[in-house]
């Protein structure tokens, strides 16, 4: 991110100009919101998996182009493709050195993570504390410790802030003739920080602590709880910590293993312990499963009422657009009504076809007459001379106008978002054809053959290939002439003419009764909704009062007979629902008791299973126990003996020094009573003494070592004759052994040479 520091320096003088601010030229452009190694570099920025932590090593590769253009000099000014003016090769050199780790952190995280949870679990293991490389304020992690002010300023500002007032002056120009520009008091600088600001919550300050000899603080049991993760600590915390607390206690009143006697209560001590902790244990996987069901159930809940609300909008969707097609069509037919009763009326009014005179005031006085709407047909065209009325604008008129009014308009009027209609579904989620869909084909069908016999053309009859029918004109009849005899035939020829005539009226009479007799219900409809004479209007009130009468008395029959059968309805609708919720609760009942059968069954196999496993357990457990005791009374047996052979070696140990002691002091006794027997027998002897004490000694000394090394001599002498004669025998025999082989070892070459001769001479001869 990029910062702007303001630094200020006193004027030099009173003729400078006021102070001036000048940003530095590409100070914003250069910064930008991270950079290419920040997820190597920087400790604060956070990848969420190895995905991203991959993706962003590309994304730097990227950015940081490694390829180089290196000119070729024979073809350095060449424009042809086959003959290129420099070549590409990727760079070695690498921006990040050899020693920055390029894995992804997360790894440490989830296994510290992970440790952590199982500190929480089992309170035996001890997660080593944390141990930071600088932990002082002033050192890297200073900006752990920073405190942002509270903004807006209009709010309570704290006590350990104080903002200084900012003065803003007004921006005043150089004289143009100035030879020398003044020295700036005031410069606007970038600049951007080692570290990136993220507004989160940092860790607490953790001091450093020292533990006194020969003491352990309960607080460190509390060591490996960190903030985030157990601090600040909750009701759960706050549990464990009193569990922990009751099992130090508990481990205090323990008796000691060395005490022999208080082993049974010790055994029975843990086994009351241990049942205790499976019984939380259980108490929490209860909890844990609690919580799971409810949640369940929530999702469970919210997933019906998205099912329902989706269905009710589909509902309502559906009626809408029936209720639509409805109002449509009831407009078409509505309308179609309107038209052909205007065209009747239109007809009734002039049934003889009488000429009528133009009534003025009457056009005048109908807002709906040709004079205030005339009709095109007629030759008026109402709409002559319109552009006088059109309204003229800039922004419709005028090309700047629409230049303008394009760029105002949102992007999805001048682009439009085409979305491809979907199909319309005609099937059934069993694949059947649905009934409208079936009905609309047959329609169409039927549709398409009235419209192929409408438009049906007959083929004309094919011409004859090589002969053509000459056209004959019928000749002309003759032009009939009436001759008149006399006045009696003129009279016979006017009577016949008017018999024709009264025949053919009569005629003519027949085919409009039957006209009439065909169209009855036609003329009656029509007489009943538009009769013209006073006496029918009477005469169809009058049926209209028994029509209506007759319908009143239908309709009190109908609703008598409705009411019975509502009654009976209902009736037959209680016996049903008293008798479907007797079999619905039956059924309820009969799942419920299977289901509570196939509980118990459950309960009763897991219920032996547990059996199976605590006596197990408890054989695994009696097994142990008695391998614990006989181990203890091995131990016990072998500090016996060790203490038995100790005190025997210190009690010889003792004996020893004390007769060696003994000895000596005995030996030194005896010593000093000698010497001074000899110093005694010394100071008296005489020459005589003396050498007869010198023939002594080598009479008892020197004389038989002589006759000792003598006697040795004399035997190595009778020996050796006999050592002599074995090393002949064995060297003779084995000197003839030599030369024997020897011997058998030339003839053998020999006879190998002969044999080789021959073979040789095969052999040249079979080459040449």
């Amino acid at each position: 991110m990029s910062r702007v520091v303001t630094i200020e320096e006193p004027p030099a003088s009173s003729q400078l100009p006021q102070t001036r601010c000048r940003e530095k030229p590409g100070a914003s452009g250069s910064v930008s919101a991270n950079r290419p190694y920040d997820f190597l570099y920087d400790p604060l920025f956070i990848v969420s998996s190895e995905k991203d932590h991959t993706q962003a090593n590309i994304q730097a590769n990227l950015i940081r182009n490694r390829l180089r253009r290196v000119p070729r000099f024979r073809t350095m000014f060449s424009n042809l493709i086959h003959y290129p003016r420099y070549s590409l090769y990727w760079s070695k050199a690498d921006p990040v050195p050899a020693f920055m780790r390029r894995e992804w952190k997360g790894q440490e995280e989830k296994h510290r993570e992970g440790l952590w949870q199982l500190a929480i679990t089992d309170t035996s293991f001890q997660m080593a504390k944390e141990v930071y490389e600088d932990p002082d304020v002033t050192g890297k992690n200073r900006y752990k410790y920073f405190e942002r002010p509270f903004l807006p300023f209009h709010q309570h500002v704290p006590f350990n802030v104080v903002f200084a007032a900012t003065k803003t002056q007004a921006y005043t120009f150089l004289p143009i003739s100035a030879k020398y520009p003044p020295v700036l008091s005031k410069h606007t600088v970038g600049t951007q920080t080692d570290y990136r600001d993220a507004e989160v919550q940092t860790d607490p300050y953790s001091p450093e602590y020292v533990v006194c000899q020969d003491s352990i603080p309960e607080l460190l049991t509390l060591a490996t709880l960190t903030w985030g993760r157990g601090l600040p600590a909750g009701q759960a915390e706050v549990e464990m910590i009193e569990r922990a607390r009751e099992k130090r206690a508990w481990e205090a009143t323990l008796p000691c293993l060395s005490d022999a006697s208080q082993f049974e209560k010790r055994r029975r001590m843990m086994n009351a312990m241990e049942r205790k902790e499976w019984a939380f244990r259980e108490q929490e996987i209860e909890k844990l499963q609690e919580i799971r069901l409810e949640v369940l159930k929530e999702l469970l809940k919210k997933r019906d009422e998205n099912q329902n609300e989706v269905n009710m909008k589909h509902l309502n969707a559906r009626w809408s657009q029936l209720q639509e097609a409805k109002e449509a069509k009831l407009a078409q037919i509505q309308h179609t009504h309107v038209v052909a009763i205007r065209k009747l009326v239109g007809k009734g009014r002039n049934i003889e076809g009488k000429l009528e005179r133009r009534n003025i005031i009457k056009d005048y006085s109908d807002y709906a007459s040709q004079v205030y709407g005339p009709l095109s047909r007629l030759g008026r065209f109402p709409d002559n001379n319109s552009e006088d009325f059109v309204v003229k604008n800039y922004y419709l008129n005028t090309y700047e106008g629409l230049v303008e009014l394009e760029s105002s308009l949102p992007d999805f009027v001048t682009h439009p978002r085409i979305r491809p209609p979907k199909p319309k579904v005609t099937t059934t989620k069993a694949g059947f054809l649905k009934r409208a869909a079936r009905m609309d084909h047959e329609l169409a069908e039927v549709h398409k053959a009235i419209l192929d016999k409408k438009n049906k053309v007959l083929e004309p009859k094919k011409l004859l290939r090589f002969l053509q029918r000459k056209a004959v004109p019928q000749p002309r009849l003759p032009t009939p002439t009436l001759e008149m005899s006399s006045n009696e035939e003129e009279d016979i020829e006017m009577a016949v003419i008017y018999l024709q005539k009264l025949l053919r009226g009569r005629v003519i009479q027949n085919m409009m009764f039957e006209g009439k007799e065909k169209r009855l219900e036609l003329i009656q409809e029509l007489r009943t909704s538009h009769a013209l004479q006073e006496d029918d209007r009477l005469l169809k009130k009058a049926e209209k009062q028994v029509t209506l009468a007759l319908q009143r008395q239908r309709n009190l029959h109908e609703h008598k007979v409705s009411l019975v059968e509502n009654h009976l309805a209902g009736l037959e609708g209680r016996v049903l629902a008293d008798m479907f919720d007797f079999l619905s609760k039956e059924l309820v009942r009969l799942q419920e008791e299977r289901r509570i059968h196939a509980f118990a069954m459950l309960a009763e196999r897991q219920r032996r299973m547990r059996e199976a496993e605590e006596s197990g357990r408890r054989q695994v457990e009696q097994r142990r126990l008695r391998e614990e005791d006989q181990i203890f009374k091995e131990v016990i047996k072998v500090h016996q003996s060790t203490i038995t052979s100790y005190l025997e070696d210190i009690i010889l140990n003792t004996e020893e020094n004390t007769a060696e002691e003994q000895a000596r002091a005995e030996i030194e006794k005896m010593a000093e009573e000698i010497n001074d027997i000899a110093y005694e027998m010394e100071s008296r002897r005489t020459q005589l003494q003396s050498e007869e004490i010198v023939a002594e000694l080598v009479y008892s000394f020197l004389i038989p070592e002589v006759q000792k090394e003598f006697v040795k001599e004399k035997v190595r002498n009778a020996q050796r004759k006999h050592i002599l004669a074995a090393h002949q025998i064995i060297h003779g025999h084995t000197e003839d052994m030599v030369k024997k082989n020897f011997v058998e070892q030339e003839q053998d070459e020999e006879v190998s040479d002969t044999d080789k001769s021959p073979e040789e001479d095969t052999q040249n001869k079979n080459s040449s």
